[in-house]
């Protein structure tokens, strides 16, 4: 690759990771901000990134609104702190009046400083909620019914046409797409279909339902790094004959070594393209995990049926279940890592936020939203951990004045800052280390 091209790699990579950043962050931080102003905590600065500032402008409620240089993150700087954590300003807090100090994060009641600590995440939930109901009303769900609305092109004979209805395979009566799937499972291309086209019977040949065709790409996986590319075919693996997709994941799974001789078909070219399995480790029942051999490819049916609009109601309910299945098993894979049931390789941290934000950005719009939603979820659960300068760190103080009584003293809430600052730094190495060696 050429120095131009691994260049213009990195910035596309780059402008699509802080674009996501920039849009969470700012969603989370204005969480903070406008709750604290409900609660009656005035917001002196709200800042999205750090450092020197390239734009800002005053509101009429004093609020200065900024852009930085450095655009990794953002904050909120309440009357009364220090800095963007929210230490206090041992100067400022005592010339306030009784007045002034309950405008601030150190002189409100205690219910207002968790609700504005707790805004920021549950403002990423909300806005994860609403970005994957966007999403799955946008784009529909697909119909049940076997109908041909789109096919990828394959290297096996095929006559169907767009608008055909599958009613038999190979002779088997099939009434919907899992029927469809079933049928076909033992079947060799190319197989024989019998098809609703233009109200009449039509006889035709296509390849297998479920053939060795890859749908999806992950992205950090093997298959994009070797340039695998959706609507491929692959035809052999270490010279061993595909003829569905489960022959795929067979070979994978019971092959000698990790490394792989896929022979690929793309628009009428074939090609041999080496890949190298990595051990994943797979979400199961109950919070379980499964540790599995993995090139990063998705199968699919060879062609995709219709779509339907999905209903709000059922729109607004998967996107609840995705934003839930999203902090069960990011929580589960977390306790299984510690544990040392899964590998630390599995951690993503901004070295592979960074690679997947550039992968997913190039497969288009919708998979990019779908990303920064499901990141979102991810930033509004981390900051809910129980360590000082995160939300959850607030809300772990607001806790213990609450069972005892009293706030903790400010040389403690010092140390516990700096305690936390340094655990969260050195997570975030262990991560990007993690992501470069794995």
């Amino acid at each position: 690759m050429s120095l131009s091209a691994s260049f213009g790699g990195f910035i596309w990579i780059a402008f699509f990771f802080i674009l996501a950043l920039s849009v969470i962050v700012t969603v989370h931080e204005y969480g903070h901000y406008i709750v604290g102003r409900w609660c009656g905590i005035h917001a002196e600065v709200f800042s999205v990134g750090f450092g020197s500032v390239l734009f800002s402008r005053l509101d009429k409620r004093g609020t200065r609104w900024q852009i930085a240089a450095l655009p990794f993150g953002g904050y909120v700087k309440f009357k009364g702190d220090a800095n963007a954590a929210s230490g206090s300003d041992g100067q400022v807090l005592p010339s306030l009046d009784p007045i002034q100090l309950r405008c601030t994060m150190h002189g409100a009641p205690i219910w207002a400083r968790a609700a504005t600590a707790a805004a920021g995440p549950v403002f990423n939930f909300i806005f994860s909620i609403i970005l994957f109901c966007v999403l799955f009303m946008w784009q529909g769900q697909f119909t049940d019914t076997p109908k041909i609305s789109q096919m990828f092109a394959t290297p096996v004979v095929n006559t169907l046409q767009i608008n055909d209805e599958i009613i038999s395979v190979n002779g088997v009566d099939v009434f919907s797409i899992e029927d469809l799937v079933i049928a076909g499972q033992e079947l060799v291309a190319p197989a024989l279909y019998t098809v609703l086209r233009d109200e009449r019977r039509v006889e035709a040949r296509g390849p297998v339902p479920f053939p060795a065709l890859v749908s999806q790409v992950q992205p950090r996986s093997a298959a994009i790094e070797a340039g695998i590319k959706v609507g491929d075919v692959i035809t052999r693996i270490d010279g061993q004959a595909l003829n569905s997709f489960a022959d795929l994941q067979a070979a994978v799974a019971t092959a000698d070594t990790d490394e792989m001789l896929f022979s690929v078909w793309r628009k009428g070219s074939e090609f041999d393209i080496t890949l190298t399995s990595r051990l994943v480790a797979i979400p199961g029942l109950n919070g379980s995990f499964e540790n599995r051999r993995l090139v990063g490819i998705t199968g699919g049916i060879f062609f995709e049926p219709g779509t339907e609009p999905l209903p709000f109601g059922i729109a607004i309910t998967a996107a609840l279940k995705r934003t839930w299945y999203i902090i069960t098993v990011s929580l589960a894979g977390i306790k299984q890592m510690v544990l040392g049931s899964i590998s630390a390789c599995n951690l993503s941290g901004p070295v592979a936020i960074a690679e997947t934000a550039g992968q997913v950005a190039s497969q288009g719009a919708m998979p990019f939203l779908a990303l920064i939603a499901g990141l979102s979820t991810a930033v509004g659960l981390m900051n809910l951990f129980p360590i000082p300068v995160l939300d959850g760190g607030h809300l772990l103080f607001c806790a213990y004045e609450v069972i005892t009584g009293r706030k903790p003293s400010d040389s403690v809430l010092q140390v516990l800052m700096t305690f936390g600052l340094v655990v969260v730094l050195s997570l975030t190495l262990f991560a990007v280390v993690m992501n470069v060696i794995c």
